[in-house]
């Protein structure tokens, strides 16, 4: 129940950006996200670094708060506004087809840099991926976990050789490949 605009549940009042007043609703979706502590993470994202059970359980935490952004988000945007933005950021079906072309290419020619971390490359690879797969590409985890193990620098390569000898890649997940 709201009392004077206030809601006495945890649930905050969300704004629905219908397509129209973008710079009010941005002022108040970004003040809902402060409120709710995701704002650091809509701004920079975050950098998965788990490493320790310590540093995983942080990065539980910052996972958990990135989805409980993401989710504001999504119910935030009336289904129309939806079509405005996907056509606004991801363009025409032939500029979405180019897009995925460049995307593809990256993907296919993909390589570890010589004086790149493990974690900074992993990184780059999960980027890449999700930004194919918000294209609309069908991309499986094994495909992808492949061609992260086919393009480690050599001085992985005892790592790799481990990894596949050890594990079932069918059933392998990224996840299990950055603790790795």
């Amino acid at each position: 129940m709201a009392v004077n605009g206030i809601s006495s549940s945890s649930q905050p009042l969300m704004p629905i950006f219908s397509g129209e007043t973008y710079k009010f609703l941005s002022i108040k979706m970004k003040t809902l996200f402060k409120s709710q502590g995701v704002w650091e993470l809509v701004e920079e994202g975050f950098v998965d670094l788990a490493g320790s059970e310590e540093e995983a359980e942080k990065l539980k935490e910052i996972k958990k708060k990135d989805a409980k952004a993401l989710s504001l988000i999504q119910q935030a945007v009336h289904d129309t506004a939806w079509k405005i933005l996907k056509k606004e950021f991801q363009g025409s079906a032939k500029v979405i087809t180019v897009k995925l072309q460049t995307y593809r290419r990256d993907f296919e020619t993909l390589s570890m840099k010589s004086n790149e971390s493990v974690q900074t490359y992993l990184s780059r690879v999960s980027s890449l991926v999700n930004q194919m797969k918000s294209y609309g590409e069908d991309i499986f985890e094994e495909t992808f976990i492949a061609k992260v193990l086919k393009s480690f620098t050599p001085k992985f390569e005892h790592i790799v050789v481990a990894i596949e000898e050890s594990h079932d890649l069918s059933d392998y997940t990224f996840d299990e490949l950055m603790s790795s």
